[in-house]
């Protein structure tokens, strides 16, 4: 895939990820999106792959609640349908599930910032450059993304390794992030690119 000329106007941060303080971010590939998920599985699982060889950490989270009543929040009103955790639902798809010592973040809002130890985890691994990858682009994707970009992390949005319902929504997603807050970029782009510099 390559990046739509209506996100490549806005996309003029064309920043290139550090190996040395980058790391993968792989957002809510559960079951319970794989219908959503499931032309950007076999891509994404080969670049996990790619990113591990290359001494890049991968990260994972998953979208879980353990009561809907006690920490379903709005996201309760809102869909009427949570991810309960210890479902078949809440696990990470077979084919693109994390590896030996892949933290995994267990998240019950939009951002995997909100109430997690993600933050902490990567000033831990001293990361500055985030790749974001996975499921749903307009939703976690998106907004991990925005809180990513205050936090004053350097954002790479993967146009061909986020997935939602519709292209409409996938497309106003990456021209709204190209345009304030992300480098939109593609698997095929960054698997050659990451031990460059800053900037093209």
């Amino acid at each position: 895939m390559n990046i739509p000329d209506a996100v490549r106007f806005y996309n003029l941060h064309r920043w290139r990820p550090r190996k040395e303080v980058a790391a993968l971010l792989v957002i809510d590939m559960q079951n319970y999106f794989r219908e959503t998920a499931k032309e950007i599985i076999v891509p994404l699982a080969a670049f996990t792959n790619h990113c591990r060889e290359n001494g890049i950490p991968v990260i994972y989270t998953a979208h879980v609640h353990k009561d809907a009543e006690r920490d379903g929040g709005l996201l309760k009103e809102w869909w009427h349908d949570l991810i309960i955790i210890g479902t078949p639902e809440h696990a990470i798809i077979d084919e693109i599930a994390p590896h030996e010592g892949d933290p995994v973040i267990y998240k019950n809002r939009y951002s995997a910032f909100y109430e997690t130890v993600l933050g902490e985890e990567l000033r831990n691994l001293g990361i500055r450059d985030l790749i974001i990858a996975g499921v749903m682009t307009n939703l976690c994707c998106e907004t991990t993304a925005r809180d990513a970009f205050v936090r004053d992390f350097r954002v790479f949005f993967l146009a061909d390794g986020t997935a939602t319902v519709s292209p409409d929504l996938h497309l106003a997603s990456l021209k709204n992030l190209a345009f304030g807050f992300a480098t939109i970029t593609t698997i095929k782009e960054l698997e050659g690119r990451l031990e460059f510099g800053m900037k093209e």
